[in-house]
């Protein structure tokens, strides 16, 4: 058998290509059609109230063919979710029932030093952050979770944005223990 040299494929022809244009063309045609903000005639930006109103309108002349509907009534002020904020304690521990925690149960603070609640506790949820001023020592932040008699220490010390806070601790009390601040206050 003689040697054949490889053919080059032809290239496309002319109904080849315009069929292949037709296909593109169909196929963009035939997308998810125009974006939200030209959908609008109006031009009335997102979030505006719009003159025109909401429901099935009637195609041949523009008007509403349903009346439209009323927005649902006002229920009152919004709830905010428990532990966004931490806020004084209500029916939580108090800051004395925190240091009987520290100095029995979690043997942190020796019964022979000083301490003084300067901040808290703090309540988020069921979880509670207190700021204690240790007579010779630096500050002691202490982060509990739990009732007045179900205490439990959940981290203490100079800095207790540990990752047990930062991952499961409520928003308020990761704010408190996590965010550097001059000042710590109720409702913080």
């Amino acid at each position: 058998m003689p040697f054949s040299p490889p053919r080059r494929p032809s290239a496309p022809t002319a109904p080849a290509w315009a069929a292949l244009l037709t296909l593109l063309t169909i196929g963009a045609l035939t997308g998810c059609g125009a974006p939200p903000e030209l959908r609008d005639p109006t031009g009335v930006p997102t979030g505006a109230s719009s003159p025109r109103p909401s429901g099935p309108t009637d195609v041949a002349t523009g008007t509403p063919s349903t009346a439209p509907t009323a927005p649902p009534p006002a229920t009152g002020a919004a709830t905010p979710e428990p532990g966004l904020v931490a806020t004084t304690c209500r029916n939580g521990p108090t800051g004395q029932r925190v240091v009987q925690l520290l100095r029995g149960q979690a043997s942190v603070l020796p019964d022979n030093v000083r301490v003084r609640v300067r901040t808290g506790p703090l309540c988020a949820g069921d979880w509670q952050y207190t700021v204690l001023e240790v007579t010779g020592h630096e500050e002691l932040q202490v982060v509990t979770q739990g009732g007045p008699t179900a205490l439990q220490l959940v981290t203490a010390g100079t800095d207790v944005c540990t990752i047990e806070v930062r991952a499961t601790g409520p928003a308020g009390i990761r704010t408190l223990a996590c965010d550097p601040s001059p000042a710590v206050g109720p409702g913080a």
